[in-house]
């Protein structure tokens, strides 16, 4: 496949029928979420970039279509932030970690749990690798939190175009920089490879920064 640059760089990644057919299925479904905003090719060749740009860090690839509908959907939504002069979208707020499989993917989970859909929050990372850190998916749950559907993915230029607070995770991301953006740096240990406990201190240092967040954003807290 190969698509121009208006979408994202050429890409050249050899696809099996069966997963074809699967993006051409999450490429109708968007179709019709995003047909006052895109049009039909644009949205198809945003779902097969959405695959190759995750097909690029997976190891297994049976399963990506699904989170590259996701993907796509995430990719097309900061697209028509991006386009709109309405003034009335939603606030953005963007977790980058390098890898983005704990730290970000916790604050994300945080985040939209208390936001209760006051606000849109997205992850990424500049390294995304395998699969969200079971660690960080056992303590979260023990929250009432549920972030095991959730996939590394990299941040691109449209999701931070879009973003109005972007939050790196104290974890030697570089983040990209935006002017008329709020930036935040929040110092965390890495989770990956620490034991339930210590990563129960993380997980609740998080909870506190993005309560924090919502409190100083004015965005009302979801009991």
């Amino acid at each position: 496949m190969t698509y121009d640059a208006a979408i994202g760089p050429e890409q050249h990644l050899e696809v099996s029928l069966d997963v074809q057919r699967a993006l051409e299925t999450c490429a109708v479904k968007l179709q019709s979420e995003f047909a006052d905003s895109f049009d039909a090719e644009t949205v198809r060749r945003s779902v097969y970039v959405s695959y190759e740009k995750l097909a690029a860090h997976a190891t297994i690839r049976d399963f990506l279509p699904l989170p590259a509908e996701r993907f796509a959907r995430q990719q097309l939504h900061a697209r028509a932030k991006i386009n709109s002069t309405s003034g009335r979208e939603m606030l953005v707020v963007l977790f980058l970690c390098n890898h983005n499989a704990g730290r970000s993917q916790m604050a994300l989970g945080y985040f939209n749990h208390f936001a209760g859909g006051g606000a849109v929050a997205w992850s990424g990372g500049s390294e995304p690798q395998g699969e969200i850190n079971p660690a960080a998916v056992a303590v979260m749950a023990e929250r009432g939190i549920d972030i095991s559907g959730e996939f590394p993915k990299p941040w691109t230029g449209e999701t931070v175009q879009a973003a109005d607070v972007i939050v790196t995770m104290g974890c030697g991301e570089p983040g990209p920089a935006v002017a008329g953006r709020r930036y935040e740096n929040w110092a965390f240990e890495d989770p990956a490879g620490k034991d339930l406990p210590d990563v129960r201190v993380i997980r609740d240092e998080i909870e506190r920064r993005v309560l924090w967040l919502l409190d100083d954003l004015r965005i009302p807290i979801r009991p």
